[in-house]
């Protein structure tokens, strides 16, 4: 079987899960992890059996990599999966695709330019029910949609935003509870419910200190299809609670609470086979992730093999950050932002 030979930068809270995510993948193979802490890197060099390096420039260098995972500080994102795409290296990188749209676009072209492929972590979109809703909408089985609702209430503790010196801060976080926290489920409900037109927003810092960023964020949303929308990102929630999506429309509603099916109340349209189960409430990503990052990578992997794109395209990984943005310009001007 070919395999997909994989190099992973940045150990930190989510490159861990890439490691595993890889093991756990047939057609895929680590072959070498890179981070400037040499004891981390040699430690999971060790665990997953395979290379380490503390150079980019070398990870990038070796003829044995397909496959590049960016697990860095998000306003690196751009700057390494450049590097890499002009390595000759298909590129994946983890949430947001970067903290400007110009960044983004910048990441997206150069992949284009180079034909390699490019994938932003959206493993939500990966979720069964996630999945099953979306086929639900488009098949129409819930109407017209005329309300969609994102929610994420999480705590971090001050602990979290000092734990390194990039947290929290508008050059490599890009924003705070909406960016870092929030971006998954920002990008489910333009993923449910379609593109946003126009956000009026407010954003605060109200329990942390010494972060640049909001610890709060609330938004109204106006879809193009003429829905509305509320949109929370929150990581003062103590002691942390939920992520949450409504769907409403003319045949039905939906509930998703921690990526399950809460309430399902559609006309002539049965509600998946999966329980509701208690979530791991304002977790670490590493906690309550896990087969949905296998299953986008595995995506990833196989669109390589198959040269076709990935599911989730840096085109589509620029859709939240849109949002995201229009959100912290209308939050600083007290105007409607239209995207």
């Amino acid at each position: 079987m070919k395999k997909v030979r994989c190099g992973i930068v940045g150990l930190g809270q989510i490159g861990p899960m890439h490691c595993e995510s890889v093991s756990q993948i047939e057609n895929a193979q680590l072959v070498c992890v890179c981070d400037l802490d040499e004891e981390k890197a040699q430690k999971y060099a060790q665990m997953y059996r395979c290379d380490y390096t503390l150079s980019f420039d070398e990870l990038i260098a070796r003829d044995d990599i397909d496959l590049i995972h960016v697990c860095l500080p998000s306003g690196m994102h751009a700057e390494f999966g450049c590097k890499a795409a002009k390595a000759g290296k298909n590129v994946i990188v983890e949430k947001p695709i970067d903290v400007s749209l110009e960044a983004a676009d910048r990441l997206i072209q150069t992949c284009r330019q180079c034909n390699v492929k490019l994938s932003c972590i959206s493993q939500h979109r990966f979720d069964p029910d996630i999945d099953y809703l979306k086929k639900a909408i488009e098949k129409g089985a819930l109407g017209k949609i005329s309300f969609g609702g994102s929610h994420t209430k999480w705590y971090r503790s001050q602990e979290y935003y000092d734990s390194g010196d990039w947290r929290g801060t508008w050059a490599l976080d890009g924003g705070g509870a909406l960016m870092n926290q929030s971006v998954h489920y920002v990008d489910m409900i333009q993923y449910l419910c379609g593109p946003v037109e126009e956000i009026q927003a407010q954003c605060a810092t109200l329990a942390h200190e010494r972060i640049e960023v909001e610890d709060v964020a609330v938004a109204t949303l106006k879809f193009k299809s003429g829905a509305l929308g509320l949109l929370e990102g929150n990581t003062t929630a103590y002691p942390g609670f939920c992520t949450r999506l409504d769907v409403y429309g003319s045949k039905g509603g939906v509930v998703i609470e921690n990526d399950v099916v809460k309430e399902w109340k559609v006309d002539e349209y049965p509600a998946p086979g999966s329980q509701v189960v208690e979530g791991p409430k304002g977790a670490s990503s590493a906690v309550i992730y896990g087969k949905s990052h296998t299953r986008q990578i595995a995506d990833v992997v196989n669109a390589i093999l198959e040269d076709r794109d990935p599911l989730v395209t840096g085109e589509e990984a620029r859709h939240p950050l849109a949002i995201v943005l229009g959100v912290y310009e209308a939050a600083k001007t007290g105007k409607a932002v239209k995207l």
